[in-house]
C-alpha cells in the first residue's frame, strides 16, 4: 500500500487529490496538512511514502518544509513531490535542489498523477526529459565554475557514462539503446551511481551530474 500525505493550504485541492487517490486499491491518503509546519510534523508522525507538497503555503513554505524532511536521515524513505501552479514555476529549480523527487502541475491529468505517485515510490524521479532539459538550462543560466569532480572517483567509467546520459535527460530505455545494453542493465548502472554518490533519487543525480561538470551548458543545443 502506497501511503500519501497531502500538503496544500487549499481545502478543495486536498479534497480533489484525496478523492482520486483513495479510490485506488494500492494508494491510501494517511493525512492532510494545511501548512508547511504541519506537513513536517505529520511526516515525522505518520511516515508516508510520498508527500504531495504545495510550494506556496503559510507558516513554512513547501521548499523549507521539503528541506527539513529530506535533511532528516530518519525520513530518508519519504519522497516529496512538489505541486506547482505553472510548469515553468521559478521555484522548480529550488525544489529539486531542496531534495524533492520531482514536481507536478496542479492541473495534471488524473492518470498522470497516479502514475507519478507510483513512479516516485518505485524510486524513479518525476522528471520528464523535457523538464530535465529545462532544469539543466537553469543550472547553465546560474552556472559558476563546476565543482571538483572528486566525488565521481568512486564511479566506474560506464557509471560515469550512464550518469552523463541521465544528466542530459535520457530515460533508462533511451540509455539502453544508446549503449546497446538492456534497460535493466541501464537501470542497474543508474542505481549504483546513486548509491555511490548518496543521491536520494534520479533528480539529485541530475543535479550532481551538472555540479560536478560531467554535464555542461551547451550539451543540449
Amino acid at each position: 500500500m502506497i501511503r500519501v500525505l497531502l500538503a496544500d493550504d487549499q481545502l478543495l485541492v486536498r479534497a480533489g487529490f484525496r478523492a482520486l487517490l483513495d479510490a485506488q486499491p494500492d494508494i491510501e491518503v494517511v493525512g492532510e496538512a494545511a501548512d508547511g509546519e504541519e506537513a513536517v510534523r505529520l511526516v515525522r508522525e505518520l511516515r508516508p511514502g510520498t508527500v504531495l507538497m504545495d510550494i506556496r503555503m503559510p507558516l513554512l513554505d513547501g521548499l523549507a518544509a521539503t528541506r527539513e524532511i529530506t535533511g532528516d536521515p530518519a525520513l530518508s524513505e519519504v519522497k516529496v513531490v512538489m505541486l506547482t501552479t505553472f510548469e515553468l514555476d521559478e521555484y522548480v529549480f529550488e525544489a529539486i535542489r531542496s531534495g524533492a523527487s520531482g514536481f507536478l502541475v496542479k492541473d495534471t491529468e488524473p492518470d498522470e498523477l497516479l502514475r507519478a505517485v507510483r513512479a516516485v515510490v518505485g524510486g524513479d524521479a518525476l522528471l520528464s526529459p523535457g523538464v530535465t532539459r529545462r532544469l539543466i538550462a537553469e543550472f547553465a543560466a546560474r552556472s559558476k565554475e563546476p565543482a571538483a569532480a572528486t566525488a565521481l572517483d568512486e564511479l566506474t567509467e560506464r557509471e560515469r557514462e550512464v550518469m552523463a546520459l541521465v544528466g542530459i535527460g535520457l530515460t533508462n530505455e533511451e540509455i539502453a539503446r544508446r549503449l546497446v545494453v538492456s534497460p535493466l542493465t541501464a537501470k542497474t548502472h543508474v542505481s549504483r551511481a546513486m548509491v555511490k554518490l548518496g543521491a536520494r533519487d534520479r533528480a539529485q543525480l541530475v543535479v550532481l551530474a551538472y555540479e560536478s561538470g560531467l554535464v555542461r551548458p551547451g550539451w543540449l543545443d
